[in-house]
């Protein structure tokens, strides 16, 4: 039996080397810039390139290590795991970097994981990741240099590493695409009920209160509506004065307001939002299918207010899944920023905006918990201006952008006006 066993393992640690040869790998080095990508090769590459002698130089050991798993919820929440324990442990004197794998082209081909950079004198960084190692579903490798060359040195599930031949780093040219956009579509934003419902449903065995909400789509979520009054949305960042104008809609329209994601799934939020995103984003997604369905009970009686729907939860996982830059974003028109068909629609969706220096003043004033992607907002002016453009990206129907800087009484005049105009109220 251990000769079986070690004879198999020796089969997959072949296997994977098979597969990372066909693959690129993507590091994110310097988010303000492209991703450094290289390939593997059998034949020794000069790294000639600025970039490369500054990843790959003599300054410290090398690693990387990446989740291949056909199951997508052990996938997510290793690659989370590692995520906090790589943070929570490695040395001060160690960096590390977001990479992935990917076959060009490829959708959902994405392995999400990590480059570190160990410039420690201990053998710290090498006995965290040998108890990674153990983890089936765990890649790790080693980097090894000599002059101007690099290569991939795979551990094996039997030795460290197991010695085959040398596949050598070699630059690869950027994809036309972030290669983040190949894993987006029903794995951060979901574009049909049936696929965020899988996920939970997927979950039910080790998150429990996956059952209750998918009890409460079962329970509630309808998929028609007939001709009603007129579905308006309000949509943006925190402290962009949303809760003060819909509020105001409401009694000036004499409206049914509502908010998503809906109060029946309130008690749930707090541990879905420790999930990741892959988890998270279903649980959100089902509660637009939610709102949907008071939506389209409420709308036969009185004109609806909608406090945020699909467009904040697309756009906020847009932002999340795409690394870097706002270039990285998926291109305007793309299906990525296309309304789910099965979702009910909104007759107009208006978008509040005001600089970032009267935002932060109103959310000090505010003084509210915050959730994890509010404080990156905050601190990330690179996160917030991805979140409105996605916004802007998102299409049928589009969002029309409000100046939400002046006083309230005059965003909503501004607001009333473009009601009338587009929903005949």
């Amino acid at each position: 039996m251990p000769h079986c066993s070690h004879f198999t393992m020796l089969k997959r640690a072949m296997f994977l080397c098979g597969q990372l040869r066909s693959r690129v790998f993507a590091v994110e080095v310097d988010l303000r810039t492209e991703p450094l990508y290289f390939s593997l090769s059998t034949s020794p590459q000069i790294l000639s390139h600025r970039d490369y002698p500054q990843l790959f130089g003599e300054d410290g050991k090398l690693y990387s290590l990446h989740v291949h798993c056909d199951d997508r919820i052990q996938k997510a929440r290793a690659h989370a795991e590692i995520k906090h324990g790589l943070s929570e442990k490695l040395a001060r004197d160690c960096d590390v970097f977001e990479a992935s794998s990917y076959v060009p082209d490829v959708k959902n081909s994405v392995d999400k994981g990590f480059f570190i950079r160990d410039r420690s004198t201990t053998a710290r960084s090498e006995e965290i990741l040998k108890k990674y190692h153990q983890n089936k579903s765990i890649c790790v490798v080693s980097y090894k240099r000599e002059g101007q060359y690099c290569w991939q040195e795979l551990w094996s599930p039997v030795n460290q590493v197991e010695r085959v031949e040398r596949h050598y780093v070699t630059p690869a040219a950027a994809p036309e695409f972030h290669p983040s956009t190949l894993n987006i579509k029903n794995s951060d934003v979901y574009y049909c009920m049936d696929e965020a419902y899988k996920v939970l449903k997927e979950c039910t065995d080790i998150i429990p209160e996956s059952k209750e909400v998918l009890q409460l789509v079962d329970e509630q979520v309808e998929t028609s509506r007939g001709d009603g009054f007129p579905v308006i949305v309000i949509e943006g960042l925190d402290a962009t004065g949303k809760t003060t104008l819909t509020e105001a809609l409401r009694e000036s329209l004499n409206a049914t307001l509502l908010k998503s994601p809906p109060q029946c799934l309130a008690p749930f939020r707090q541990r879905f939002d420790s999930e990741p995103p892959l988890i998270r984003r279903a649980f959100y997604a089902l509660g637009n299918y939610i709102t949907a369905a008071h939506i389209g009970k409420e709308s036969l009686r009185t004109p609806v207010i909608v406090d945020r729907y699909w467009h904040s939860t697309a756009a906020y996982a847009i932002a999340t899944a795409v690394s870097g830059r706002v270039e990285n974003l998926p291109r305007p028109y793309s299906e990525l920023y296309q309304w789910p068909e099965d979702l009910l629609q909104p007759d107009l969706v208006l978008l509040l905006t005001v600089n970032p220096e009267e935002r932060l003043r109103r959310l000090k004033d505010r003084g509210q918990e915050k959730t994890i992607e509010e404080i990156e907002l905050e601190v990330n002016q690179l996160f917030r201006l991805k979140v409105e453009e996605a916004y802007k990206r998102i299409q049928n129907p589009a969002c029309i952008i409000v100046d939400a800087s002046p006083s309230p009484q005059e965003v909503l005049q501004q607001v009333q006006f473009l009601i009338r105009n587009n929903c005949h109220l």
